[in-house]
């Protein structure tokens, strides 16, 4: 049998997707263009049973967060860009006390408030950390609302397989538009995932503390070293979609719903003739520095596109730096990308 196709915007498939991976316990303060996911899961997961509440400020949220986490239950925050920089201190925290819990940006135009318009400015606080300390956490830039809903679930497990923050990083063009997608059949979530660290109440058992204040002498210098061997672990999560790369002269790498608007500029240009290819991080941490290298040393061209000023295009320098180098062409937030702006900038990379 099929399984039924709903038509449903961005926002309501990550909601959907926290859902269905189990998600306990929501915190959040409304703020555009990511209200639709509180407004959701403010019916749909209090009828299950789970805990929903509005915080008093995207700092509030955070913290309550961290205290579900601090419990072993699922748990997730969202918010768009000014609200995620509130949330930083928060997230730095749940880094460094090794709690899992999930975050959601759907990015607005900025820097200050700017406006509701999609923008990938975002980038560099989602995959360096973004709050003080040298953390990271797994980040996913989903597409489309498919992955938008595949990956809320994913960032779920991950979070507590690694007991660590996972990000997802959408944008307004995400959030807003609606396409179809398949839920997933009911999960069974193991009930016990937390037990060897969640404060449940001491019951006869050791004393658990979770903390962030190391005081010790050696003790900060200790807790550092395991979350850098965590984040090495991390590497092994690394996803991508590769789209016409291994025929392609020219790459062009973009992420998330400009990524989309790119393939829509490749189909038309290879209509044409040209062979030209895309290679699309889904994981913006960890980052497919080796699959680029891989290419960079057949001789591919790169081209990196983002709505932004620059900040993945280091990246992308990174990966291929010892065979090629990438072009850079950006579409600053504020304006709407459509797919004849890239024509121009993919085709200038044959000329060189």
């Amino acid at each position: 049998m099929k399984k039924k196709r709903i038509l449903v915007k961005g926002n309501i498939a990550i909601a959907m997707g926290a859902i269905d991976a189990g998600c306990e316990c929501f915190f959040s303060y409304p703020i555009t263009p990511q209200s639709d996911i509180p407004e959701y899961l403010s019916k749909e997961l209090v009828k299950l049973g789970g805990v929903f509440i509005q915080a008093e400020s995207e700092i509030g949220a955070i913290n309550m967060l961290l205290g579900a986490a601090a419990c072993g239950k699922r748990a997730m925050t969202s918010s768009s860009s000014p609200g995620i920089s509130l949330k930083q201190e928060g997230i730095s925290y749940l880094a460094a006390d090794e709690l899992p819990g999930v975050i959601v940006n759907m990015t607005r135009g900025g820097p200050g408030l700017g406006n509701i318009d999609p923008s990938q400015g975002d980038y560099f606080q989602a995959t360096r950390g973004g709050g003080h300390g040298d953390y990271r956490t797994l980040v996913f830039a989903p597409a489309s609302c498919q992955e938008a809903y595949d990956l809320t679930i994913k960032a779920f497990d991950l979070a507590f397989k690694y007991r660590n923050p996972v990000v997802i990083l959408g944008d307004a063009i995400l959030g807003q538009m609606s396409e179809p997608i398949v839920r997933w059949k009911e999960r069974s979530i193991d009930p016990e995932e937390a037990k060897d660290w969640a404060i449940t109440g001491k019951k006869g058992r050791a004393q658990r503390i979770i903390k962030s204040v190391r005081l010790e002498e050696g003790s900060l210098t200790e807790l550092n070293r395991k979350l850098q061997e965590k984040y090495k672990k991390m590497q092994k999560e690394v996803d991508f979609e590769e789209y016409f790369t291994e025929d392609a002269e020219v790459i062009a790498v973009a992420f998330g719903s400009i990524a989309r608007i790119v393939k829509s500029t490749i189909k038309e240009l290879r209509k044409k003739g040209y062979k030209v290819g895309l290679l699309r991080p889904i994981t913006l941490f960890p980052f497919p520095y080796k699959k680029l290298e891989e290419l960079a040393k057949k001789g591919k061209r790169f081209i990196t596109i983002e709505n932004n000023a620059g900040q993945m295009v280091e990246d992308v320098k990174l990966g291929v730096c010892k065979y090629s180098e990438t072009e850079f062409y950006c579409n600053l937030p504020g304006t709407l990308s459509k797919p004849e702006d890239f024509i121009d900038p993919i085709l200038n990379c044959f000329k060189k």
